[in-house]
């Protein structure tokens, strides 16, 4: 978004030699030099200020909104139209500004954008003002703390292109009019509390590139509706209640589609083998259902895919074989699988971030696993597997490790040499064959279980409970009984 600049021109020493030009260059400057936004609009932006009360934090976000200066030059402001004086977007966002939007909005007639994020301390129910700005089209009002129900009318503001509401506290059902804003390329709902079917009248959004519904309370089938998105790239109705199959229609989605979530829900069935050919997937999170039977072959085409998340379901043996060029992100924890091994595919991806096989059936000697690059590894949970030998290799290559879980194994090691990185949170090493001295460095994690092992001495000075040294062999101090 052009913010436009008031500083004025510069007439040169060699347009000076020819008068008429000078006198046009001179007239222009004192005109923009005289430039300053509309009455209107500076009284609706302080109107708007009055609405808040300042913000705590050192330098509050609207300390430059002061009556008979320019308005455009104010911080969050942009301006266009003629001489750039009309103000045409409000941008405010990550402050600690405590109030509500103002009616007094209305007076800016140009305004075509209002961005209003990460404001927790912004209340109030949905702004009714914005029905008065008939030049609006991008409404981005996220992660505050509005509340109460969006207006039954919400349709008639049939210019907008993009609404999003995502993070607040709204609540009741999704309005049916919402089906006449055919102009949006964008609809973010998620992250309120919103409940009951998802309104059949969205089908009309044919327009639609972004749709979010993640983290309400929706229930019902997904609605079997998606064939009247052509344009349609990201979908996210995770953290809902969702029931029944993945619909048919979501096939008509591929290739375009590049990131779909419809995890943590009731969905049930087998997973369609028509996933496959969205070969332009590089999201694709499906946790926490109740889907059965085996990943379709076809999951061998996502070429393309960076994140896979198929954990927590009742999917079984065989896996298919992935062809990707380079996997960021891997969940298939508990499931029914039997992998015996860490895929090839994976070993050898050089961007890996996040590696979870937890309860995958995975027999190994950890020492032996040699991936091709660690750099980049946030966090990896093994746990529940036979895995045996030492981690200590494998975390010495790591540099932001942040957590490490693998409890329920055959680790053999010497906890002593295992190097703690500082980025590191939590560590759960419980029921294995892990012996030594714990190292002072445990007590900056944040979570940590190193309960049934054979550890011994000293307990260091932590907050966490007894129940994260509880089965071993020697330790002592608090929160143990002190040592004698």
């Amino acid at each position: 978004m052009a913010i436009i600049s008031h500083s004025q021109p510069k007439c040169s020493i060699g347009i000076a030699h020819h008068p008429l030009l000078f006198y046009a260059c001179l007239l222009s400057s004192l005109a923009l030099a005289a430039a300053k936004c509309h009455p209107d609009d500076e009284s609706g932006l302080l109107g708007f200020k009055s609405g808040f009360t300042e913000d705590p934090s050192s330098g509050s976000t609207l300390q430059t909104w002061k009556s008979g200066t320019d308005c455009c030059t104010w911080a969050g402001i942009s301006c266009q139209g003629a001489n750039g004086t009309r103000v045409n977007a409000i941008n405010i966002y990550n402050s600690f500004l405590a109030g509500t939007i103002s009616p007094s909005l209305a007076k800016l007639h140009y305004l075509d954008g209002i961005y209003l994020m990460n404001l927790p301390n912004l209340t109030g129910p949905f702004p009714d003002v914005l029905f008065r700005l008939p030049n609006l089209q991008f409404v981005y009002i996220e992660n505050n703390r509005l509340s109460g129900l969006l207006p039954t009318d919400i349709g008639n503001m049939t210019q907008l292109g993009a609404l999003s509401l995502q993070g607040n506290r709204f609540a009741g059902t999704i309005p049916s009019s919402i089906g006449k804003l055919t102009s949006l390329s964008q609809l973010e709902l998620g992250g309120n509390s919103l409940s009951g079917r998802v309104p059949d009248s969205i089908r009309s959004l044919k327009s639609l590139s972004v749709l979010t519904l993640e983290e309400n309370q929706l229930d019902g089938t997904i609605p079997d509706f998606f064939s009247s998105f052509p344009e349609l790239r990201l979908l996210n109705l995770s953290h809902n209640r969702f029931s029944g199959n993945i619909p048919a229609s979501i096939s008509s989605l591929a290739p375009i589609l590049q990131y779909l979530d419809l995890g943590h829900n009731g969905l049930t069935g087998p997973i369609p083998g028509f996933l496959g050919r969205f070969t332009s997937l590089d999201t694709l999170a499906l946790p926490w259902n109740g889907f059965t039977g085996a990943v379709p072959d076809s999951f061998g085409n996502l070429t393309k895919i960076f994140n896979l998340d198929l954990a927590h379901n009742n999917l079984v043996d065989p896996f298919p074989v992935m062809r990707v060029k380079g996997i960021e992100s891997l969940d298939l924890s508990y499931n029914r699988f039997h992998l015996h091994e860490i895929p090839t595919w994976v070993t050898s991806s050089e961007i890996i971030t996040s590696l979870k096989l937890a309860g995958c059936g995975i027999k190994l000697r950890l020492d032996e696993w040699n991936p091709k690059e660690t750099y980049y590894l946030d966090y990896i949970d093994l746990s529940d597997n036979d895995i045996s030998g030492s981690p200590v290799g494998l975390l010495n290559r790591t540099d932001y490790l942040v957590g490490f879980w693998a409890k329920g194994n055959k680790l053999l090691f010497k906890i002593d040499g295992m190097r703690i990185v500082e980025t590191l949170k939590y560590l759960d090493l419980s029921r294995n064959l892990v012996y030594g001295k714990l190292p002072e460095s445990v007590v900056g994690l944040q979570s940590l279980n190193v309960s049934y092992n054979h550890l011994c001495g000293q307990i260091p000075a932590t907050r966490f409970p007894a129940s994260a040294f509880a089965g071993n062999d020697c330790l002592c101090g608090s929160p143990l009984p002190p040592c004698k």
